[in-house]
Parts: structure tokens; sequence; C-alpha cells
């Protein structure tokens, strides 16, 4: 490097140690965490030719390739040589690895010579030197003297590769352009930037194969890679009760959970780390040893085995600088063909042939000139053409809205829809609702407004700023909140963008800290770690469960199960509690897998609806009650509790589903009936009856009461229904036992609180407080005046007002009918239609005239509501 010419720059090599790039230190007692003081990187010596190349003052335009596999130092050298510019930009794979090295870079140069420009992060200082980015957010049309790709090999990705591939032909420094990647990639830039000087790379350290091993007998300081959620936490799940607790790494998780279990990790609090391969890429730590629990993963299309290259990606995550690292399987899977051996340990792979290309001159005239320029075939042989990524299904999904067709109706419009479409949906899943979500926004921002309203906004996120449920809960509203990070981070969407980026930026950690605390409650027990070491070989200590629940560890009591869960002791020392708690920890995955099985075989006898919404088995409560579409057909939600996981959880989920359901049918049979024969009014009654669980007005039902055919109203009156002047109601669902079920399902359905307020059993008449007037109607109770009175007793009431000759006194037995005090009667009888006049023998009463009402047309009931589908139950006589 010419140094006269960077003489004010700051140069890696040239900062004292505490400026430098913070190196991992590996012990034989202890592991250094990234936050201890670090001495600066040691490389070995580069290649004959690197110097030359590398040192030496840089021509205008030089393109570099530096090529090897891991662990070879490529990115620290292209950030060394991007700080010895005046500018530069250096593209990353991953968001986690840009802000990771952008908090380097700072603490070499400040945080106002350096910006960080991200998806869902944008951090840009008045005017800096140097930006570091994610490949696909790189500020390409700001002019660097350098800059640089890393992992450019990526261009062979199906889902991302075009990205890549882009950047290689289009993206340059003014003084230098480099990109790091995989040597596999070599030929290929030959032939699409054949200017370009290839340098070569050698691994600081050796890679060797160990063979398979249990699960339960790896060393400390090693990975366990899997492919899916499934087969981590199952391995997750078998590491902490053998060793007492391992980080979890996904891809699913945020960078900021991923970074917390990397930090635990490194601090020695685990020695083990259970991942996907997600550690394959940038995720530099103490790893001694990887070993492969799986060799084959799904690629979005199939399953499909893993390639010598991704092996050895991942692989190489073993030794870091200059100490060597070993691979392997686990037992369960056998052992690696040699020939994939060899190619690991030597670095020798068979080269890219191809890579994935998507034209980037496109065509805003008009959406569907837009797509048309999307499907441009490749200019050159050694090019594919990329399948349809997620924006380009996005913007398909748009074309065919006219309404969207019609507001983009210029350039400026069609490239703002683009803009629109090419927000990630991190969740993966391409959703109808996200595609509504892309054309709410773009309706909007094509408003007379042209912003996205602040109190829609403000309701989205409030909806995700929530840190209840389990680990599945949270990585769905983290990847739901990374979606809005991004729309926040868009210029000129919204006003006071900075204060809506930082609100985002706050959900996602709060729910970032939310997750890793969860995944660590769940796979790391501290307890159980502490017994492993302290008692070393003495692992076969003797733990049982007695017929009461009694869980006894060396046959001391250290806790009891109460229905699935284990409750622990918290009398006696706490260091000798914890210590028998994580050994009585082995006994309890076999004693939950008994009694989940207890719990499917037992009788329907065995199980009890409590009032707070939760089913109880044997007494104990295992489940609650959750909204679902329809309020007789709530969801059931497994309680949590440890080891209950997986097939487990589901069991129990079947099992209590099957009960509810089953009770729901029994108490509602009369509404359940077939419905064969019946003409359309009738079918229409029965549906608003199912509505409010077996009671509706008679004023909402009138027109459907009178065009009810004479056989039809016989056969509903066999069916318990009653054809009152003030409701229509099935007579069976007023017993107390129902009322209680039918306030818990509403309940439950409208999320009202819980336990419902439900009438004492032979009450007639209560104060209609504390709920709304639809309440009511859901349990077999009216809303009248200040009063709930029952629909029997209130049709009881208004007919015995209906005979008296008016005007009329009230009396007792007025009163006694629907069980209230004299004095509380005049509000209910004027709600019934009746005006009062004050006479010397006290208030009478006279009908007020009603006018006829339009006779309403009859419904028909949906095919898809709850009781045309219980009508298809067949019930045991």
């Amino acid at each position: 490097m010419d140094r006269g010419r960077h003489r004010n720059k700051p140069h890696l090599g040239s900062l004292s140690p505490a400026h430098q790039f913070p190196a991992i230190r590996i012990t034989a007692k202890r592991t250094a965490t990234l936050a201890d003081p670090a001495p600066p990187l040691a490389f070995p010596p580069a290649p004959p030719d690197l110097p030359a190349i590398m040192t030496a003052r840089a021509a205008a335009g030089r393109i570099t390739a530096v090529l090897g596999p891991t662990n070879t130092g490529k990115t620290h050298l292209a950030m060394e040589r991007m700080l010895g510019h005046a500018s530069g930009m250096i593209g990353f794979p991953l968001r986690l690895l840009a802000r990771e090295n952008y908090d380097r870079i700072v603490r070499i140069a400040g945080k106002g010579a350096v910006a960080l420009v991200t998806g869902e992060e944008r951090i840009v200082p008045p005017h800096p030197r140097w930006f570091v980015a994610t490949v696909e957010a790189m500020p390409l049309d700001r002019k660097v003297e350098f800059l640089a790709v890393d992992e450019i090999q990526l261009m062979a990705d199906p889902e991302r590769g075009h990205v890549f591939t882009d950047r290689l032909l289009h993206a340059r420094g003014l003084s230098e352009t480099m990109f790091i990647g995989s040597d596999t990639v070599r030929p290929l830039l030959r032939k699409l930037v054949p200017e370009a000087e290839i340098i070569a790379r050698p691994r600081f350290s050796t890679l060797s194969y160990t063979g398979p091993r249990k699960v339960t007998r790896l060393p400390p300081r090693s990975a366990v890679v899997a492919f899916s959620v499934a087969d981590v936490f199952e391995l997750a799940e078998l590491v902490r009760r053998q060793r007492g607790g391992t980080a979890v790494v996904m891809g699913a998780l945020s960078p900021r959970a991923r970074n917390a279990q990397v930090a635990m990790y490194q601090a020695g609090e685990v020695d083990y780390m259970v991942a996907t391969d997600a550690i394959g890429m940038g995720l530099n730590m103490d790893l001694d040893h990887v070993a492969f629990a799986r060799l084959s993963k799904f690629d979005g299309r199939a399953p499909r085995r893993l390639t010598a290259p991704e092996i050895a990606q991942i692989a190489g995550r073993a030794g870091r600088h200059m100490n060597d690292g070993t691979f392997g399987t686990t037992a369960e899977i056998g052992g690696l063909e040699a020939e994939i051996v060899e190619a690991v340990e030597n670095h020798r792979f068979d080269p890219l042939r191809s890579v994935w290309w998507r034209n980037s001159d496109l065509d805003f005239r008009a959406p569907a000139l837009l797509l048309r320029s999307l499907g441009e075939r490749p200019p050159l042989p050694v090019m594919r053409r990329a399948g349809e990524a997620d924006d380009q299904q996005a913007l398909e999904a748009l074309a065919r809205d006219p309404d969207i067709v019609r507001r983009a109706g210029s350039r400026g419009r069609v490239r703002l829809l683009w803009e629109v479409c090419q927000i990630p949906d991190f969740r993966k899943v391409m959703s109808e609702h996200h595609a509504r979500l892309l054309g709410q926004i773009f309706r909007h921002l094509t408003d007379p407004e042209e912003r996205l309203p602040e109190d829609w906004v403000a309701r989205q996120l409030k909806a995700l700023d929530r840190t209840d449920g389990e680990i599945d809960a949270l990585v769905q509203r983290i990847a739901h909140i990374r979606t809005w990070t991004y729309i926040t981070h868009r210029p000129n969407w919204l006003d006071e963008a900075a204060q809506w980026q930082e609100r985002a930026i706050g959900i996602e950690d709060r729910l970032s800290d939310a997750l890793h605390d969860r995944i660590t409650q769940r796979f790391v027990d501290r307890r159980s770690a502490l017994l492993v070491r302290r008692l070393g070989a003495a692992r076969d200590l003797a733990a049982a469960i007695t017929a009461e629940g009694e869980v006894r560890v060396e046959g001391v009591y250290v806790g009891e199960m109460r229905g699935l869960a284990f409750v622990p002791d918290r009398a006696g020392d706490g260091e000798t509690v914890r210590t028998l708690v994580a050994a009585a920890n082995r006994v309890l995955p076999g004693e939950i897998q008994t009694r989940v099985q207890a719990l499917a075989d037992d009788p329907d006898e065995a199980f009890r609806v409590d009032p707070d919404g939760r089913i109880a088995w044997r007494g104990v409560a295992v489940v609650r009650l959750a909204a679902a579409e329809t309020a007789l057909a709530p969801r059931v939600e497994p309680l949590p509790v440890e080891f209950l996981d997986g097939v487990l959880r589901e069991t129990v989920r079947r099992r209590l589903e099957r009960f509810i359901r089953g009770l729901v049918a029994g108490v509602f049979r009369s509404l359940a009936a077939p419905v064969d024969g019946l003409a359309g009014p009738a079918r229409g009654l029965l549906y608003r009856l199912g509505e409010r669980l077996g009671s509706v007005a008679a004023a909402e039902v009138e027109g459907l009461v009178a065009s009810l055919a004479p056989e039809d109203r016989r056969r509903l009156s066999r069916l318990g229904v009653r054809f009152g002047r003030e409701t229509v109601y099935v007579d069976r669902l007023l017993k107390p036992a129902a009322v209680g079920l039918r306030a818990l399902l509403w309940s439950v359905y409208r999320d009202l609180p819980l336990p419902a307020p439900v009438p004492p059993p032979g009450r007639l008449s209560v104060a209609a407080t504390g709920t709304d007037a639809v309440f009511w109607d859901a349990i077999g109770y009216r809303a009248v005046a200040s009063q709930a009175i029952r629909v029997d007793r209130l049709e009881s009431f208004a007919a015995c007002l209906r005979t008296r000759q008016a005007p009329f006194t009230l009396d007792g037995a007025l009163a006694s009918r629907i069980g209230l005090r004299l004095a509380d009667l005049p509000p209910v009888v004027r709600a019934l239609g009746y005006r009062s006049r004050e006479t010397e023998g006290g208030l009478a009463f006279t009908p007020i005239p009603r006018r006829p009402r339009k006779r309403a047309e009859a419904a028909e009931a949906p095919s898809d509501h709850p009781f045309a589908k219980l009508a298809g139950i067949e019930f045991a006589q």
C-alpha cells in the first residue's frame, strides 16, 4: 500500500492493540469473550505473490478476487484494505455480519465516519467515509474508492444468487474492487470478470475428520448441526439432560437473540451448541468440533443431501485462527464417505458451473412491462435465469388487482410499486396476508397524503409488542416486526420516520431478549450442568417417582408431579436442592410420556372444565381454551410444561380438543339435529340460534318465524325451540350447566374476562352490569333496563302483562315471576313497551302501540357454520 497517499487514514496494521479487531483466544481452561481485551490479529505469512499485489499502490479500477476456504482472514483483509482508502463500501451476506463488522470499524474510526445500511437498519452520519451494508442494500449510487462483496460464491444460490451476480457485474469502486469467497467460483470469475486478479488464501489451521460419536460423548466446545427446528430442539433437549445445557442457533432467530446465544456459549456458561446451518456463515466462535446429526436438508422444494462444499462451510467453523479443528457425525447417522472427507480436509471441490441472473435494467412504464423485463433471458450461457423471487411473486399478485394497476399509472408509481413489492416477508410464507399488507401500503402511499397513516402503523406495531408466549410465537412476532422495521426505514414513507424506526427496533429488541430468555430457560439447566461437573463419574444416580407423584433422587425428596408438571421442593439448602433436581430431570421425560399416555387413554369423566377457561385432568389444569373462528369450536392450548414438546404436546391437545368438542356437541345437541327436509327459513333460524348459542331476540328473526311452514315449526318445537314474543330460544339450554358452558364459550370467543359473571343456579334475574347486552343474550338472559332476566321467565312476565286490562298497576305477584323486588319493576315494564303515569293508586301502565315491522327475508344458514358441521355428527343413542 502507498503509505504516503493514505498517511492520515486509519489502518489496522498501524493501530494500537486496543483498536484492532478483537480476536478470540482459546485456552485450556477458559474461553475469552468478545468483550475481553484482545491482542491484534496475527495472521500467518501470506502467499509469496500477495505482498506484491496487495501492498502496492492500487491501480485505478483494479479488480481483485480473494478466494479460499473458511478461516483464511479474507474478510479481515478486505476491511483493512477498505480503511486504507479515503472512502469505501463492503457488502455482507447477512445483517448479522454487517452489524458485527460495523461495530468493529466504529471502534477504530468512530461513529461519524462509518454508515450501516441494511434492509432493517440504517445508520448514516452526515459525512460517512465508509459504508457497511448487506449485499442487497448496498447504496451503489454512492461513488467510493474501494468496494468489496463478501461470499461472492452465493451467485450460485437459487434464492439470492441473482443479487450477487448483479454486484459482480456492476458494482465497482473508483480505485479498487474486491470480491471475497470460495475457490469454487474461480472459473466463473475468469469468464465473467476476466480482468480480475485472483489471489488464493490458505486456511490458517487444519481441519480433520474424527468419525461418528454419540451426542452424549461429544467433547466440550462442540456444535451439533441439524436442519429442522424439530431436530434442533430434540438434540438440544438431549444435550440439556446429559450435559446441563446448550446454546441454540437457528436462522429463524433474530440477530440480537442469535448473538446472545453465541455470547452465552463464548462466556463458557455452556460447553455445547446445537444449531442449523446458520452457523456456517459469519459466526466466529471458539469451536473445537462440529458434529453433523443430519446430512440432508429441505431446500424449499424437496429434501436433498448436503454437498461437500456445504459440509466444508459448516465444518470450517471448528478451529479458528491458528487452532486446529475437527469434524464428524453423530453415531445415529454413521460416518461420512471417504471422498467427502478427503475433499473437506483438503478443500478441493468441484467448481461452480453456473450462476443465477435476473435482469436489472427494468421497464417501469407499466406493471405488465416491469414483469416482462424481470423475465428477460440471461445474456451468457453460464447464467441461469433466476426463479420468481418473493418480490416478483408479490408483484404478480398485486398486478392482478385492477385498483393497484390503476394507481400505478406513471413511471414513478410503478417504481414505487416495485419498492413496495421488495418489502421482505421474514416469515418466509409469501402468504395472502403479506400480499394484502403490500397492497394496503401501496394504496396508502398513492393516496393524496402519500404517507402511511400513523394510527394504522401504530396499531400494527402495538399488536406485535408482546413478549408472552413460547418460542414459536416469539419467533413469528420477530419475523413480523422485522418486516415493519424494514418498512420504517424506507425514505419518505412515514412522517417522523426516525421515531417509528426507533419504536420498531425497540420492539424487536424486547422480543429478541424474551426469545433468548425462553431458549435459555428451556435448554440451559444450570443445576444439571453443576451436577455433571461435580459428580463426574457418579452419573448413574438413583432417581424414582412414587405412585403418589413424589420425585426422589438418591432417596431424597426433591419435588412432586402435579398433573403433567414437576413442582420442585424449595426447602433445604439451595445448592444441594438444585443439584438433586437436575438429576431428577433424567426421569421426568419418561414420566411425562407415561402421564400423557394415561391422559390420552382416560375417559371423559377424568376431565373438568373450570370457570377460568382451563381444562383439568384428574383435578389439575393441563390446557386452556383460546378464541377461534367460532364460539362453539375454541382452540385448545396446552399449558407450558417442561418436557411437554412435539408429539406429546400434540397428543394432549388432540385429546382435550376431542373432549371439549364432545361436550359442546352434547349440550347443543338440539341445534345440531339433522336439517334434512327443513326449508330455508327453518335452517336460517337454527343458524341464528347457533350464532347466539341458543337464544335470539324475537324482533331479529321475526321474518324467519313468520315464514316457517307448520311442519317445520312443529319439528323445531320438538327440538326444544320455543317461539316467544320477546325471545326465540332453546329451553334445554337454560339449565344451569348449559348456561355456565355458554358463558365460558362466549367469553373465550370474545376475549372477555374469566370467570364469566354467570347467574347463580336458580336466579331468574341479576343486575346487568359489568358486560354488554350481547353477553346476556348468549347465555340465555335478556338485558332489560338494568336487569338481566332469564328469557323463559321474561316471556312469562311479558305474557302476564299483556293479559292485564289497561291501565294496570304492579304487584308482588308480577315481581315474583322474574325474581325482582316490586320497586325494581317499573323500568323493566317501560322497557317492554309500556308508558306510565301517576294515579291516586300509584303508577298505572298502558301499552304503547307498536308500529308494524317490515317482514325480514328468510336467511339461509351458511354451509360452513359450526352447526352445519355439527349436524353431520352421529351421536350415540
